[in-house]
């Protein structure tokens, strides 16, 4: 006689959460974002957030530092960029001031912007011409480097 399969057990708001954040690490906000496409109901979703806050499997502090070091440290971005992501990720400002603080206290950002820039330029020291001194201008610009140093730092590669 084959065995009667038992009813799949309900995936509840919870769990749901808790595979998502098995994943990678994602804020409280993302967390309610995803959960609400899921289907899930508010009520439910605010228990599944209060335990998963209780446990510390969320914390938009840690996401916050680890948004801002990854910001950093691999695709190599400056301080505006890096709180235009956390902030995106749906962490307050206050938390997110903090992390770049945290993140950016060991880093030389000039260092950072000379490095940006020295990968664009790929080996040269002197821009070619105005059009790149514009674009480069923009791209640093959108990399999250405070326009008056970009200006600066640019300045000094220009060509004479």
């Amino acid at each position: 006689m084959p065995k009667a399969q038992s009813p799949e057990p309900k995936v509840t708001a919870y769990i749901d959460g808790l595979r998502m954040l098995g994943r990678r690490e994602l804020s409280e906000a993302q967390i309610r974002q995803r959960l609400a496409r899921k289907g899930h109901l508010s009520d439910e979703i605010d228990a599944a957030i209060d335990r998963l806050r209780q446990e510390r499997a969320i914390d938009d502090a840690r996401v916050a530092e680890a948004i801002a070091h990854t910001e950093t440290t691999v695709r190599r971005r400056g301080k505006l960029r890096v709180r235009r992501q956390i902030e995106q990720a749906g962490i307050a400002p206050a938390i997110a001031r903090h992390a770049i603080n945290e993140v950016f206290g060991g880093i030389d950002d000039a260092a950072l912007l000379e490095e940006a820039l020295a990968r664009r330029l790929k080996g040269r020291d002197r821009l070619a011409d105005e059009a790149e001194f514009r674009r480069l201008f923009r791209y640093l610009v959108g990399q999250g480097f405070e326009p008056d140093r970009v200006m600066a730092i640019l300045k000094k590669h220009e060509s004479k």
